[in-house]
């Protein structure tokens, strides 16, 4: 059972955020901690102690602005250890997953925090510390992707799509209304949509043809037009591209 820190400045999230955790059967403990100095301290005890040891933490769920040291900060710190515990992040901000995904984190969830999605964190730090078997899960549907927006789980129509821009482990779904990021990479969408209509164009951009509205060529540069967007075409993509627009065509 993993033991558990959650590190919050504001009493009554820190509060919420452990009785949740204390709900879950794969919680063997959970204690809190009201910024990141205070977590950093009782870290540092848990790692003389060693994995086995009584002051153990196996996973630090970190909210991110606090005063002083924040939660980038702190998780920053920890890459520095030699075995640190895992990460998640609980914040009321999704302007940081990038870089929070860049320090290697299990999982990044937003506030208000609602019960089955901090249980998918705590399935994700679990399968990761060996404690809990991998459970199959269903296939996801082909038509619709599912995308998390201030606490809400909303499932976006690939149709809807025009293009989708890599951000490190992530990538941002564009669609006419707007841009959600996902948990997903790039390389893993090309896969899975190039049956849709999607092409890669870019080490950067995957798009969708159906939503090319011009092929621009400008002094042997490619570029094509995507809704009010012009995105670059690399010249290894060059060809490819063009070939399938002439079929469609």
């Amino acid at each position: 059972m993993l033991r558990a820190l959650a590190v919050d400045d504001e009493r009554p999230s820190l509060e919420e955020l452990l009785f949740l955790l204390h709900a879950d059967p794969r919680i063997g403990s959970a204690e809190g901690a009201g910024d990141a100095t205070e977590a950093l301290r009782r870290i540092n005890r848990a790692l003389e102690s060693g994995p086995g040891g009584p002051e153990a933490i196996d996973v630090v769920f970190l909210d991110i602005q606090m005063p002083g040291l924040d939660g980038l900060d702190l998780a920053r710190l920890l890459t520095g250890f030699a075995r640190p515990p895992l990460v998640v992040f609980v914040t009321a901000h999704e302007d940081f997953a990038v870089q929070a995904f860049d320090l290697k984190a299990v999982d990044y969830v937003l506030k208000p925090v609602r019960k089955e999605r901090l249980a998918e964190a705590v399935r994700r730090a679990a399968e990761l510390r060996g404690t809990a078997p991998r459970i199959p899960v269903s296939e996801p549907d082909p038509d619709h992707i599912p995308v998390e927006l201030g606490g809400v789980t909303r499932f976006v129509a690939v149709d809807d799509i025009t293009h989708v821009e890599a951000q490190g482990d992530y990538a941002r779904l564009h669609t006419d209304k707007g841009s959600h990021l996902v948990r997903i990479p790039l390389s893993t969408l090309e896969e899975r949509w190039r049956s849709r209509g999607f092409v890669r164009i870019h080490r950067r951009h995957l798009v969708a043809l159906r939503h090319i509205g011009e092929l621009r060529l400008d002094a042997g540069t490619v570029s094509v037009l995507v809704g009010s967007e012009e995105l670059q075409v690399s010249r290894r993509h060059t060809r490819e591209l063009r070939d399938l627009l002439m079929r469609r065509t």
